[in-house]
């Protein structure tokens, strides 16, 4: 779901194909394929938990005991609390000590070039690397999540499993998109958008690799239910008020919403890459731009503490605090102070990235997505908000990841909603309207040799 996470040239170290298996010739029939897509599925899903059991005992450890926060429950108003200034600056300079002892791993557009351009193979000996900086960033109160390093972890399972089966590098890429999917798919509770957005996240005009579709499926189902099995599953994470009839006047405000998310998202891109360009600089400094890029999470902490952590959590906090205010103030202040907390959450987010911190965007940008949804039916309270915060959600993702299928997918499973006209609405037209607004440069066309080739309808 890339850590300068989006905007950079894939490093030499995740793209050297001498060091990997050259690969084979062998090809599997279907129900071989389908076999081993379902191993891959069975195997991350048990990665996948334990990289979550180790991740909730950290939180639990640093923030529960430590802090005395619990990551599911937040508070909205802290005060100045100093603890959390020492937790996340001596979190990011253990980030980049990592960074600097185990070397640097591969950021989602490494992973995304891979795949074009080395049969699709993610290099297994990255994952310890991975594990240990990604672990340490989400502790450290980082915005950003575990999906991204999930994806390259379980992604990497299926190359290796590729390589040890000496199959055709086409093959090989179908195993890793296994991988990739049984992540994004165990982690969201939706198999079918993990797959999707798996297949979808390598390009920026849609899917291509179809032939790899339904393996994917089958592994993000097996590793779904193997994930949840052990961590446990409740439906969906969001809870918003049912909407009770989905008319065209609701499809049509998804058009609209699909704008305004798409706006807010090219902010994001051009904060993000105004940071990126500063910190750029700096990179070869990793522990002391892991401090620093720890202090300034801190501090962001200190004035919105909801910009903590990877937005999971915080969105439905939000959601909820907001329903307590909009009769205790003014519309236009509180849409500003949501608008003003979806501005802190771009610098929070670029503070993480920027500063060495390994994770994915894909829940921060919800979370930017939720705070202009609220802000939006605040001011215009004819917009439902379950319609306004689900489509701007998905509509500030898809213009950052290119991903309208799968983001409407997942953001309907996530909020267990009724609504998925409006979303699709929403993603399509942010799609279109930020066809040149690209922050994963080598997201591309299939066979396409230069990242930056543009596209021609």
């Amino acid at each position: 779901m890339a850590d300068t996470l989006s905007e950079v040239v894939p490093s030499a170290s995740a793209t050297q194909s001498n060091a990997r298996p050259s690969g084979g010739e062998r090809t599997l029939p279907s129900a071989a394929l389908l076999g081993w897509a379902c191993v891959i599925g069975v195997g991350g899903g048990v990665l996948g938990s334990v990289y979550y059991f180790l991740m909730s005992a950290g939180l639990r450890w640093v923030w529960g005991a430590g802090v005395g926060i619990e990551v599911a429950a937040a508070p909205i108003h802290l005060g100045f609390r100093p603890m959390i200034l020492l937790v996340t600056t001596l979190g990011g300079l253990l980030v980049g000590l990592s960074l600097k002892w185990l070397g640097s791993p591969g950021e989602i557009a490494a992973v995304v070039n891979n795949i074009h351009m080395e049969a699709g193979r993610i290099d297994p000996r990255q994952t310890p690397s991975m594990t240990v900086a990604s672990l340490l960033s989400i502790v450290a109160g980082g915005s950003a999540g575990p999906e991204a390093p999930l994806v390259q972890i379980i992604g990497s399972l299926g190359s290796w499993l590729g390589d040890r089966l000496r199959l055709r590098g086409e093959m090989v890429r179908t195993l890793t998109f296994c991988g990739m999917g049984t992540a994004l798919g165990a982690f969201f509770g939706a198999p079918l958008g993990g797959a999707l957005f798996a297949l979808e996240i390598p390009h920026r005009r849609g899917l291509e690799y179809y032939e790899a579709l339904v393996p994917t499926i089958v592994a993000a189902l097996a590793g779904f239910f193997v994930f949840r099995a052990l961590v446990g599953y409740e439906g969906g994470i969001f809870h918003l008020e049912a909407v009770a009839h989905v008319s065209l006047g609701t499809v049509a405000m998804g058009g609209v919403l699909g704008i305004a998310g798409g706006a807010l998202a090219m902010v994001f891109v051009a904060v993000f890459q105004g940071m990126g360009r500063f910190a750029h600089r700096f990179e070869s400094h990793k522990p002391v731009v892991g401090l620093i890029g720890g202090l300034l999470i801190g501090l962001s902490a200190q004035v919105a503490p909801l910009t903590l952590f990877w937005g999971e959590f915080q969105i439905q906090t939000l959601i909820d605090h907001v329903r307590g205010l909009t009769d205790s103030g003014g519309a236009g202040w509180l849409a500003m102070a949501l608008l003003g907390l979806a501005g802190m959450k771009m610098l929070t987010i670029g503070f993480t990235l920027h500063g060495g911190f390994r994770g994915g965007f894909i829940f921060p940008l919800f979370f930017i997505g939720a705070a202009g949804g609220l802000a939006i039916s605040t001011l215009a309270p004819q917009v439902p908000v379950t319609v306004s915060v689900l489509c701007m959600m998905a509509a500030v993702n898809v213009a950052v990841t290119k991903t309208p299928v799968s983001t409407a997918v997942i953001v309907t499973s996530l909020s267990g909603t009724a609504i998925l006209p409006a979303i699709v609405c929403a993603t399509m037209v942010s799609f279109l309207l930020t066809t040149r607004v690209v922050l994963i440069r080598s997201q591309r066309r299939r066979g396409a040799v230069m990242a930056d080739e543009p596209w021609e309808p």
